[in-house]
């Protein structure tokens, strides 16, 4: 008999009702039942027949729409985006510079962005990430790092930032942002976590209102959407007819009409329900929060337990759980999956939960339960300590490796060649060297501690990495 394993994979992961505290924001469609209970979704997957608009000439439905969440969010223009915040980030990049520009770009940021520069052939500088040492994890990036780079690279064409991060985690955009414009520094923001920030007071503020040029957000992360589905807005400072091209450029001519539905009903559920619901959401964060860290070996991530919180900023509606030294997160996963509730991440030593408005009082409790009855004989194990990552001498921009040819050697022989791919080890993502940078004695021994400690390295294949071979 035929199968189709990813149906079988799917209809058991239902049976299990598991309480969802990871992406995407509906909660296994909890989020449609307000006012989308009555729509076949399936019903709807149609194309751009008559009386349903065109994403890339929209006249009336799809430009109504837009044009709505345009008005919410405060921008110039709005997008749906159909191919995900990754056609986001790349329109973006593309938008705003101009071959061979200099900017300046989080090291940590997504693999996406990485691609558009490298597309848009750009010369990046990187701003270090730095270690929180109280919770083992990349919380922020190096202020200090960002303000050198930002005086040693005075024709710098933009910078891009994310905000926020997987943890929660936002910089100090607006002093940030007030930098840059001073230096006449386009200023973008993948913003694929925060589509609900400034809906609600007590959110961080949407970056647009920040003073940002262009934002990317993913709407299925923490709203009602589906999965693949993004906005992107853009600010009075961006040439629309650019942007416009560069989003039907990297966007599909065949858009799932089911998307934008969700999108346009995401917009309208924060409109409607928005504030109230993000109320009660927050307080059930807060109260679960300080449940938690009434237990002996586990600490939810706050300003005051961080190393360094000036100027940062915490979501509130996510929740980062951190362990004793002792005990292992990927354990603690588990365990909770065992316990029927699946967690968004987990790096060794801390768990992070995306609880969403669809996430009722009996979840919180229902998590709270489990981690009281965990017994922690069960998730013992050891705790991989990350490192800060100086960053490496850059001999080529990353576009200019695609052009050269590559060999892969042992690790033991790499020093002092040219890194043909970037190394990333996830967790936490943060890359030990990139393409086009000079591989010296302390990236080999950083690389070797994490395969020795079984992270996945991204980059290396049988103990061996890509060099250009010159």
């Amino acid at each position: 008999m035929n199968k189709m394993p990813i149906k079988d994979a799917l209809r058991q992961y239902i049976k299990e009702d598991n309480i969802l505290f990871c992406m995407p924001g509906h909660k296994q469609g909890k989020g449609f039942k307000k006012d989308l209970e009555y729509m076949d979704f399936v019903s709807a997957d149609l194309t751009e027949v008559d009386g349903l608009d065109n994403l890339h000439r929209p006249e009336y439905a799809i430009k109504e729409s837009q044009k709505l969440l345009s008005e919410l969010y405060g921008s110039k223009k709005s997008y749906f985006l159909i191919n995900g915040s990754t056609s986001g980030n790349l329109a973006m990049i593309f938008s705003a510079f101009n071959e061979e520009d200099k900017v300046i770009v989080q090291r940590d940021c997504h693999k996406s962005i990485f691609n558009g520069i490298i597309l848009k052939k750009l010369r990046p500088i990187y701003i270090k990430s730095s270690i929180d040492y109280n919770f083992n994890a990349p919380l922020t990036m190096n202020m200090e790092h960002f303000f050198s780079l930002f005086n040693e690279n005075k024709d710098a064409k933009g910078l891009i930032i994310t905000y926020p991060n997987y943890y929660g985690v936002c910089e100090d955009l607006r002093t940030i942002i007030k930098e840059c414009k001073s230096r006449g520094m386009k200023v973008l923001v993948d913003c694929a976590h925060g589509a609900h920030f400034g809906i609600n007071e007590k959110l961080p503020p949407n970056p647009l209102k920040l003073g940002a040029d262009m934002v990317v957000m993913s709407a299925h992360k923490t709203l009602p959407s589906f999965t693949q589905t993004a906005y992107l807005h853009v600010s009075d400072s961006m040439d629309i007819n650019i942007v416009d091209f560069y989003v039907s450029s990297f966007s599909s001519t065949s858009p799932s009409y089911m998307f934008l539905m969700s999108m346009d009903y995401a917009r309208y559920y924060l409109q409607e329900y928005g504030k109230e619901d993000y109320d009660k959401l927050i307080d059930n964060c807060i109260k679960c929060k300080k449940e938690i860290d009434k237990i002996s070996f586990i600490k939810t991530l706050s300003k005051k337990n961080m190393v360094n919180s000036n100027g940062i900023e915490l979501d509130p509606t996510r929740i980062v759980i951190n362990l004793w030294e002792n005990l292992n997160a990927h354990k603690l996963s588990r365990y909770l999956r065992e316990r029927k509730i699946q967690v968004e991440m987990s790096d060794g030593s801390n768990i992070v939960l995306i609880p969403s408005t669809f996430n009722e009082e009996e979840d919180f409790e229902a998590l709270l339960n489990a981690l009281k009855d965990c017994d922690i004989n069960y998730i013992e194990g050891n705790q991989l300590k990350f490192k800060e990552v100086e960053i490496p001498r850059k001999i080529y921009d990353p576009y200019r490796v695609l052009e050269k040819r590559k060999t892969y050697i042992k690790l033991e022989e790499a020093e002092g060649k040219i890194c043909g791919d970037n190394i990333i080890p996830y967790p936490p993502g943060v890359p030990i060297i990139m393409m086009g940078e000079l591989i010296d004695e302390s990236i080999i021994s950083m690389i070797k501690y994490y395969v020795k400690n079984d992270v996945t390295v991204i980059g290396i294949k049988d103990n061996k990495i890509s060099v250009i071979d010159e």
